[in-house]
């Protein structure tokens, strides 16, 4: 049934076709086997079949053919007989069948299809089933995700293997919005489904990136986005929040002197990638799908951190080298995931999608809207990711979706009560010697060295930090439980008042960044980028970008004083209303 090579260098495809009328038959095998190793990535593959690609459409689109389906066989056996049905008229069916053929195979695939379909003139009256078995083959394992916002998406196998790690795993335990799950109770989300939702984002616009720019001759098409670019992109939207911990943490770390140089999420993230990989062993793993590790030319670890790192506001001259990983003409690729130019980036398409379903509030941006109307064009000799001029109220509606979320949930006072009172927790916890995060071969740190210390940080939890509070019964520790006793009860500090003066503005501080950071082309020059004019946006926009408020809680349980203390406040914000 299956003729092939017991290693991985190679495999052969044979052809089964089914038809009411005739037993299953063999066809014969291909004799020109493109060599499908384990360091090939599939979409290289597909790379190579472009040439192919409308012939097979068209005889994948007959109506006498109905289904092409692949399954993965390995050591000899078939796993779970897991088939993966590709389907007539599907766009996907067809890339899944490019990836599996190779570029001889296409051809006697096609002569053969042709022959017992009765192709031209004698087709059959009802319709056969071809399969494709390949045998020894991991590259085509992928995992399907059933996501509440995204549908049912499909990471490839790199990212999966990622994902299967502790390190990413302790996502699961931390709540997208912190303290917001206790004024929320549909904010019951975690982390982990918003990595997941990222590295696919991040992978459809890449992947509608790299479309366009082969439709466009005038650009280098060929090398502008390769296929390691496309798997370090997706790979950078998946770990960009791996060092992300219970949200109060990072206001925490501020008021630590030593460790405030990672009062970034990003640099903790950083942290944990290099000790994901290496505590899992990932880069023989990464050099076998293609990616490189080593070396300082294009190292594609080097790339995908400073991916993560963010994108850098680019005020130097056009032949200074801006980043390691990649030259400037591919500078674009670090706006994918966090872009620090405007703001624009598949992190916030996510967030904005899933934080809006699970709070229940509208979310006017349409983010598939944009990764259609995305593309690369050239401002002033750099390369950007541009969107159309008629797209500008879309992304206008972006921004006015943030600012609403961070009125509404974000900044709102009981969610900023909740972490003040956990963030006093853990300055209290910190200074106790038994309160310490313990790893492997019995070593342990205070919490405050966390961050210091992956192998620690990988255990920190908002779910363990609160178990280990109640728990423990040392004097000072008693006093973090106490706090977080009263925020099980809602016995949460009261808001004494608050003036308008949470920081929440549009990305920029007080610009406009759309019209000062944002590029747009036009339908009839879709390969230059321009800035849009002032007399183009619309006036119902504010005319601050940036709004701040000034809150003060009291602390103190069922305290006499609370009324005094607000008529004090009261008194103090009417004199800095009249400085004003």
């Amino acid at each position: 049934m299956i003729s092939s090579d017991n290693k991985c260098c190679a495999a052969q495809v044979v052809l089964k076709v089914s038809h009411p009328r005739h037993h299953s038959q063999q066809l014969s095998s291909c004799d020109t086997v493109a060599p499908l190793t384990p360091v090939q990535d599939p979409a290289e593959v597909r790379h190579h079949l472009l040439p192919f690609r409308p012939n097979l459409r068209q005889h994948c689109s007959q109506p006498h053919i109905t289904c092409v389906s692949v399954q993965d066989k390995r050591q000899g056996g078939v796993r779970g007989g897991k088939d993966w049905g590709l389907c007539q008229r599907s766009a996907e069916g067809v890339e899944r069948l490019l990836t599996v053929l190779g570029p001889g195979e296409v051809t006697v695939l096609l002569q053969q299809v042709e022959e017992w379909c009765g192709y031209g003139g004698k087709a059959l009256h009802k319709p056969p089933v071809i399969r494709l078995y390949q045998k020894n083959s991991f590259l085509f394992f992928t995992q399907v995700f059933n996501d509440p916002i995204h549908g049912h998406i499909e990471l490839p196998p790199l990212l999966v293997k990622i994902i299967d790690t502790p390190q990413f795993q302790r996502l699961r335990k931390i709540k997208q919005l912190g303290g917001g799950y206790y004024v929320f109770p549909g904010a019951s989300h975690n982390r982990f489904e918003h990595s997941v939702g990222v590295g696919h984002l991040a992978g459809e616009l890449v992947k509608a990136l790299r479309a366009k720019q082969l439709e466009e001759p005038s650009l280098n098409s060929e090398s502008l986005i390769n296929d390691r670019d496309v798997l370090c992109v997706q790979i950078a939207g998946l770990c960009h929040d791996l060092g992300k911990s219970y949200t109060v943490f990072q206001y925490y770390m501020h008021y630590i002197e030593d460790v405030r140089w990672l009062h970034h999420h990003e640099d903790a993230s950083i942290l944990m990638f290099d000790h994901l990989v290496d505590d899992n062993k990932l880069t023989p793993v990464m050099n076998e799908y293609g990616l490189i590790t080593e070396g300082d030319n294009e190292n594609d670890l080097v790339f995908i951190k400073e991916m993560i790192k963010g994108s850098v506001k680019n005020n130097s001259p056009l032949n200074e080298q801006l980043y390691k990983g990649r030259n400037n003409e591919k500078s674009f690729l670090y706006e994918i995931v966090a872009n620090k130019q405007n703001g624009i980036d598949v992190d916030k398409f996510d967030y904005f999608a899933r934080d809006c379903h699970h709070l229940g509030i509208q979310n006017n941006f349409d983010h598939r809207r944009f990764i259609v109307f995305a593309r690369v064009c050239n401002v002033d000799g750099q390369l950007h990711i541009c969107s159309r001029d008629k797209e500008m109220a879309n992304l206008y509606d972006m921004f006015h979706t943030r600012n609403s979320l961070h009125r509404r949930a974000y900044q709102h006072r009981v969610k900023m009560a909740v972490e003040i009172m956990i963030k006093d927790a853990l300055l209290k916890a910190d200074q106790d010697q038994h309160f310490q995060i313990k790893w492997a071969k019995g070593k342990a740190c205070r919490l405050s060295k966390a961050k210091k210390h992956m192998e620690a940080y990988t255990n920190l939890t908002g779910r363990g930090f609160e178990v280990w509070c109640l728990k423990l019964t040392t004097h000072l520790t008693f006093k973090t439980s106490e706090i977080i006793q009263r925020i099980m009860c809602r016995d949460l500090y009261q808001l004494v008042g608050e003036i308008k003066v949470a920081k929440f503005d549009y990305g920029k501080n007080n610009e406009d960044p759309i019209r000062n950071y944002t590029y747009f082309y036009s339908k009839f020059n879709p390969t230059i980028g321009f800035k849009i004019k002032p007399e183009e946006v619309s006036n119902l926009l504010p005319e601050c970008f940036s709004e701040k408020h000034i809150r003060v809680y009291w602390k103190r349980r069922n305290d006499k004083r609370l009324e005094d203390a607000k008529k004090c406040f009261e008194a103090v914000k009417k004199v800095l209303i009249l400085e004003s």
